[in-house]
């Protein structure tokens, strides 16, 4: 579908391919803690992004250390766009789990709305409202009870072009439906409706679009996703369309940005063949604005929109682009405040000593709960590389119902885990990472890991 300029409109481009696992990078720079916003602790990072993927896969190219230290050591979403109503919640539940073990806030993208992207380089999403709602109800269901972002259908409310009259009053009901779901599904969940950008609709005309759709039963809303429109710029975008709301009875609404490709030049909206492009501020709670609950990487960086290259593909020379020349992350944390009050705290059984010489370690983070846990583990290579991990967790009061970067053998008693094929090789000293989820009291402990 052509794209009128005169919208101003991008499309957000996200893969609709069902999202794989990964090996660890290796490199994990750390995320600030909140002051301003609502929103207080560090953000979850993916560790089976396409990027992380792709950073594994190719450790001698030229442009990795720039894609490894500058986009995938950063937090990003995870998008939730396949149709996949019996799935849903499973997927969703082994994210969760993983961010909770972590004891950080995972960002989840949700693009499933019936006619998405009006037909253009991401159309798909639900085939009708009542399998939409069938599709969010399983989505809320995997949740969990802790602090997790939503970032709920993007370009849903400022592009409304291809829609009726009756379709647009029936997508605003949908989408108020789909955030109260959410919402009961988990209290703690913080959800943003589509605010479009700053160069797209009016302020008053944005506001007027999320009272329709409900934005008083969510958090607030987001703006620029998958766009290049500069942090100010939107920040103050923003405050006009949280003032437009105040004065309709619609207050204590916040904004969250997308930074993830705003560091450069705006214009046009794809960024396929752009060069002058830079990733912006990277992702944090800390963000200094009252207004302002987080600057997020939604778009994930490197991710193409579709105008070259297949929408939602990653290519690592528009990631490179990107992060070259782009200003180096932080490398340390700065103080920490209080972590969320609905974060439970972790527990770290015993873990086998790092080796000596050839062979692995393992480690492990326990989130505990009345009736379940997940657990987080990290695998580590000796002083050589290893091409195939084995580790054993004793379970001595639990069962394992879910697993997540590894092939499980066993539920309770003595468990087994096996390396699957994207994460069995580990270089010297280097790390990857899978988890597990169960019911019960967790691990007690960590056997020993061995090499396959």
């Amino acid at each position: 579908m052509a794209i009128l300029s005169s919208l101003r409109r991008r499309s957000a481009a996200i893969s609709v391919a069902a999202v794989a696992g990964a090996t660890a990078v290796g490199v994990c720079l750390a995320v600030s803690s909140a002051s301003a916003g609502t929103l207080s602790g560090s953000l979850y990072r993916d560790p089976s992004s396409a990027v992380v993927r792709w950073v594994a896969a190719n450790p001698g190219d030229s442009r990795t250390a720039v894609i490894r230290d500058k986009i995938a050591s950063q937090p990003q979403a995870r998008w939730f766009a396949n149709f996949n109503p019996s799935t849903v919640q499973s997927e969703v539940s082994g994210f969760i789990g993983a961010a909770n073990a972590a004891q950080q806030i995972p960002v989840l993208a949700v693009y499933e709305i019936t006619n998405r992207d009006c037909g253009g380089a991401s159309a798909g999403g639900a085939p009708d409202l009542n399998q939409y709602q069938t599709w969010v109800s399983n989505f809320a269901r995997g949740l969990g009870n802790q602090t997790v972002i939503i970032i709920l259908e993007t370009d849903s409310l400022a592009l409304l072009t291809c829609l009726s009259g009756a379709e647009i009053n029936a997508r605003n009901e949908a989408i108020s439906t789909a955030t109260r779901t959410i919402k009961s599904g988990n209290p703690n969940a913080k959800v943003y409706l589509d605010g479009g950008h700053s160069t797209w609709n009016s302020a008053g005309e944005t506001a007027n679009r999320l009272r329709a759709a409900g934005v008083q039963y969510a958090d607030g809303f987001f703006t620029n996703v998958s766009n290049y429109n500069s942090t100010s710029s939107e920040a103050n975008f923003g405050r006009a369309v949280i003032s437009a709301l105040n004065g309709m009875g619609v207050s204590g609404k916040r904004q969250v940005i997308d930074t993830s490709r705003n560091g450069g030049a705006s214009g046009d909206w794809c960024g396929d063949d752009n060069t002058d492009r830079r990733i912006g501020q990277y992702p944090t709670t800390n963000t200094g604005d009252g207004n302002i609950d987080a600057y997020l990487w939604v778009k994930p960086p490197g991710e193409a929109d579709g105008c070259r290259f297949t929408a939602g593909s990653f290519q690592p020379d528009l990631a490179f682009s990107l992060a070259n020349g782009a200003p180096n992350p932080p490398t340390t944390a700065p103080p920490t405040t209080t972590p969320p009050t609905t974060t439970p705290p972790t527990t770290t059984p015993p873990t086998t000593p790092p080796p000596a010489g050839d062979g692995c370690s393992a480690s492990i983070a326990v989130n505990q709960w009345a009736g379940g846990f997940t657990a987080s583990v990290t695998v580590t290579a000796g002083q050589s590389d290893i091409n195939g991990w084995n580790v054993t967790v004793a379970l001595p009061g639990g069962s394992v119902t879910s697993a997540w970067n590894a092939q499980v053998s066993g539920t309770s008693g003595t468990v087994g885990f096996t390396n699957v094929s994207y994460n069995g090789r580990v270089l010297g000293r280097q790390s990857t990472n899978f988890g597990f989820q169960g019911t019960g009291t967790g691990p007690g402990v960590l056997a020993d890991c061995v090499t396959s």
